[in-house]
């Protein structure tokens, strides 16, 4: 198959230099890629005056190249503007019909469904050889929403995305129960471990927003570096961490609301003993408050991002409340013993509140609405995260020298520890800030995951329905719905530790691939990179990888603290992969606006830290995701697969958005420059 089919704009459209400049080189790709349109309008109408005589091929090339240059669209549209796709026409937005959700030739009939299932094998290898690019992603697939994003938000607002994201998960939910149960008070150096793990994905996620700054986040990122089936690997799991982390966020602000009406949690839940432990306590109050966020995240990004930082506000001053008052009636006998459960504990406890950091995610998602995304986003994403670290450790340290960690509350720590040093009225201040805290989690939470939503239906792994922009609000109200929907089910049933360690596990694989995935990018060009540097690079990143889990696995099975042998061949296995990248592997790309410093050694310590983190979990939380993600994977097989096929083949009448890759030794970047 040829170089895959650009975005293209009408000839007589024209561009400010200085507002390419300021939206970074994706946009300005998207620009350069449609200057050749007039040249392929030429090529489809010769085509088109000599097809009916012509070989059955050359035809079929001409009815598709027709379909690829049916009506064009500007580079970028005005806001809440029109985005013409194949068959759009003027529908209305509220469509349900099967062809709105399977449009696709695989599912026109029940024979066509059972033909294309008899062609999976053939299917999966041309989807696991397959790439996008970054031009597909900012063109072709954004014109499937129908209509644009609004961009309406600067860094101060991803800057309070990334504090109403974050803050209040995490903190609030987390640090009592796994300070009681795992690290006790050495929980600040597990929020340490996690803050700069979190980080090192923080810089590759940065990088992939200013140079690919669509909604799709590290799914788009994914699709283009590592393909089509691993994306929707990432896909999936993303999917699963946001429906767990708005459930799990939910179900604690029952919990904090309880607190503040002197009740317990379980006096606002339904129990119901017919249901198994841990999904047999219903929580309708969760589910109230998801519906309520979503509704607001429908209305309007810059109506929400005005919401999210007022609120935000409030909240930071509750925090800085509780740390002054926390270190006030400080006791330094309460940190000892200061690791009751020993490094492993440590270990153990930041892979689950490595949840705390995971919101961060969300800021990359608003890039397609950002105005100027090559300096709003590093603003936004680094500035946010660099302040919310300290901020973590230091209410982590003053929750532990408050009580005695066999004494804190699992499910309400500080509210319950302002209690135990006599400042009860401080407890429903710090329930009330709590409240605010979860309530924007929530917020943005809905907000970035219904975003990362969309840009998977317009890939078609999802049905295209949920891919769709509403032309008066600029936002994807059908995939919002879908998000809180979801979130809203598990949140009625399941329990907060159940909900946890599965988040966690889903979150560590994807930050792990983002990083492979930034590695591939810097040293893999396609029709540059050498075969015998991309044989090298594949090597390589299996020795990263695969060290990375021995190491992880070592640290896991080893009972003896004395053992340090396996370390002194792990360790320098995986140093030794990363260097040969650097001395072995040629920088094949460079950043033209911002790029994530010391390649390859912080990408690849990256994918170590997170590997090792998912090392520290325990077994549970690998059943529970791997069943999850074999659950997915008969979708993909089943239904996913057929649909992406279709619509990379140009069976849908839309343009083709990717390649089959010749070459494969390693992924890919089809048509990329």
């Amino acid at each position: 198959m040829g170089p895959a089919k650009q975005p293209k704009r009408s000839a007589s459209a024209s561009h400010d230099d200085t507002t390419l400049q300021q939206l970074g080189p994706a946009t300005q790709l998207e620009s350069e890629e449609r200057k050749q349109d007039s040249k392929r309008t030429h090529h489809t109408g010769w085509l088109n005056k000599t097809h009916s005589h012509s070989h059955p091929h050359v035809r079929e090339l001409a009815h598709g190249m027709a379909a690829v240059e049916a009506p064009p669209s500007p580079a970028r549209p005005a806001d809440g503007a029109k985005l013409e796709d194949a068959g759009a026409g003027a529908r209305s937005y509220w469509r349900w019909r099967k062809d709105d959700f399977f449009p696709e030739p695989s599912f026109a009939s029940w024979a066509a469904y059972r033909a294309a299932l008899g062609a999976t094998p053939a299917r999966l290898r041309d989807r696991f050889a397959s790439r996008s690019t970054d031009a597909a992603e900012l063109g072709a697939l954004r014109r499937r929403s129908e209509n644009e994003m609004r961009r309406c938000l600067t860094w101060w607002d991803l800057t309070w995305f990334g504090f109403g994201s974050v803050i209040g998960a995490g903190i609030f939910v987390l640090t009592g129960q796994e300070a009681r149960d795992h690290a006790g008070p050495a929980i600040v150096l597990s929020y340490v471990a996690s803050g700069l793990s979190a980080m090192l994905s923080v810089f590759c996620y940065t990088e992939f927003a200013v140079e690919i700054p669509v909604a799709g986040g590290s799914f788009a990122y994914i699709r283009v570096e590592l393909g089509d089936a691993a994306a929707f690997v990432a896909a999936a799991n993303l999917i699963l961490e946001s429906v767990i982390g708005k459930a799990a966020v939910a179900r604690s602000w029952t919990s904090y609301l309880a607190s503040l009406m002197n009740k317990p949690a379980s006096a606002l839940r339904i129990r119901a003993s017919s249901l198994a432990e841990g999904y047999n306590e219903l929580d309708p109050i969760a589910v109230a408050v998801i519906a309520v966020t979503a509704c607001l995240a429908m209305l309007s990004s810059k109506g929400t991002s005005r919401v999210n930082w007022v609120a935000s506000a409030v909240h930071v001053l509750v925090i800085g409340f509780v740390i002054v008052a926390g270190f006030l009636h400080a006791k330094p006998s309460n940190l000892t013993p200061f690791m009751p459960y020993g490094v492993p504990g440590v270990f153990r406890a930041a892979a689950i509140v490595y949840f705390a950091y995971g919101g961060f995610d969300n800021i990359a998602t608003m890039a397609e609405e950002t105005r100027n995304p090559s300096r709003d986003i590093p603003l936004g994403l680094l500035g946010s995260m660099s302040a919310i670290t300290a901020i973590y450790c230091a209410m982590a340290l003053a929750l532990s020298m408050m009580q005695p960690y066999t004494a804190i509350d699992r499910s309400a720590a500080y509210s319950a520890a302002f209690g135990s040093v006599g400042m009860r009225w401080a407890q429903y201040v710090v329930a009330l800030g709590a409240l605010k805290g979860m309530t924007t989690v929530l917020l943005v939470g809905v907000l970035g995951k219904a975003r990362y939503t969309t840009h998977i239906a317009r890939s078609h792994i999802i049905p295209p329905v949920f891919a769709l922009v509403h032309p008066r609000t600029g936002t994807p109200v059908h995939a919002t719905a879908l998000v809180a929907a979801a979130s809203a089910a598990v949140a009625l049933f399941s329990s907060l530790k159940v909900l946890s360690s599965l988040l966690s596990a889903s979150t560590l694989f994807i930050f792990m691939m983002m990083a492979t995935a930034l590695l591939v990018r810097r040293y893999y060009v396609r029709g540059v990179t050498a075969r015998t540097h991309a044989l090298r690079l594949a090597a390589l990143l299996l020795l990263i990888i695969g060290s990375s889990v021995g190491i992880a696995a070592y640290w896991g099975t080893s009972s003896s603290p004395g053992r340090w042998q396996g370390y002194v061949v792990l360790v320098p296995a995986w140093a030794a992969g990363t260097l040969g990248i650097q001395l072995l592997v040629p920088l094949a790309r460079t950043p033209k606006v911002w790029g994530v410093p010391l390649v390859p050694w912080l990408p690849s310590l990256s994918i170590a830290t997170n590997v090792f983190l998912m090392g520290s979990l325990g077994k549970d939380a690998f059943v529970r995701f791997g069943v999850c993600t074999a659950i997915m994977l008969v979708y993909y097989v089943l239904v996913g697969l057929h649909a992406t096929y279709d619509v990379a083949h140009g069976a849908c009448g839309g343009e083709e958005d990717e390649e089959v890759d010749s070459d494969p030794t390693l992924p890919s970047h089809a048509g990329r420059n």
